[in-house]
């Protein structure tokens, strides 16, 4: 084979020897792939190969997600337990609201933090650190405000919210409606539950109304199990819209959020208060 090779061509001229080099030829198809069966590629090739959208990396992200997700369900279940089911923590809880406020200010301040900072929340390890000073805040807020309801209403709530946020994570999964690209619907739904909420404030303290807070209850229960459906679908990568694997620390602080703001609902539909 000499294609490809450098030919170099001696030629002697008054006594004094003169080479000359020949520009190589390119290799054909055939004779490149002569005798491997597969490219192979350095490190630099591979990192430029690299690609999010793989189906691997986002079987792996998933799974990440969901294994935050599960412990910072339990945490919150067990504080829920300890507040429902132990009466001096009960007393103690209802007779401090300040905890309650200050847990909430926390709350507040690690979700923007999280929500609006990109840096922090895909910085390891304050990222985790972050998420669980919030998964703490708002399990104290749960917990306390499931000890004002029946221990029977919590867990039956309880239960209502786990089948349900079930249901919405099989049918996300299986069904080809894609549920991210009806944002707009969302946003609508979000002003509706906004004008209410101002509606409320502004009758309860003077009335209480039941079919208004019970309709108000409803419609929030509605909006959640919808983002579930669409925090879910980002979570997947292969709809209109999709979420980077980098943002792990997001993907769970949203449905988390979505499951909590859901069990919150239902106990205010569902739930009866205590004597």
């Amino acid at each position: 084979m000499t294609k490809g090779k450098l030919s170099i061509a001696n030629k002697v001229s008054n006594g004094s020897s003169v080479e000359a080099l020949v520009s190589p030829t390119p290799p054909s198809y055939e004779e490149a792939t002569a005798g491997t069966s597969a490219p192979c590629y350095n490190d630099v090739e591979t990192l430029t190969e690299f690609n999010w959208d793989d189906r691997n990396i986002r079987r792996i992200f998933i799974r990440k997600v969901y294994a935050i997700l599960m412990i910072q369900l339990l945490v919150t279940l067990s504080i829920v337990a300890i507040f429902t089911f132990c009466d001096p923590v009960k007393d103690y809880i209802q007779s401090n609201p300040g905890w309650y406020w200050a847990s909430y200010a926390v709350f507040f301040v690690t979700y923007l933090t999280l929500s609006c900072c990109s840096a922090p929340r895909r910085r390891f390890p304050w990222n985790l650190i972050l998420l669980c000073i919030f998964t703490l805040s708002l399990s104290y807020m749960t917990g306390m405000l499931s000890s004002f309801y029946n221990t029977k209403s919590v867990v039956m709530c309880l239960g209502i919210t786990a089948a349900v946020c079930l249901l919405v994570t099989v049918f996300s999964f299986q069904t080809k409606f894609d549920v991210t690209s009806y944002q707009g619907v969302l946003f609508v739904f979000c002003m509706v539950m906004f004008l209410s909420g101002l509606m409320l404030t502004v009758v309860l303290p003077f009335q209480y109304v039941p079919w208004l807070d019970a309709i108000y209850a409803v419609l929030g229960a509605i909006l959640f199990t919808m983002f579930l459906a669409f925090d879910t679908q980002l979570l997947m990568g292969n709809k209109r819209y999709t979420m980077s694997p980098e943002e792990y620390v997001f993907a769970s602080l949203n449905i988390y959020l979505d499951i909590i703001y859901i069990f919150s609902f239902f106990l205010q539909i569902f739930g009866t208060k205590r004597d």
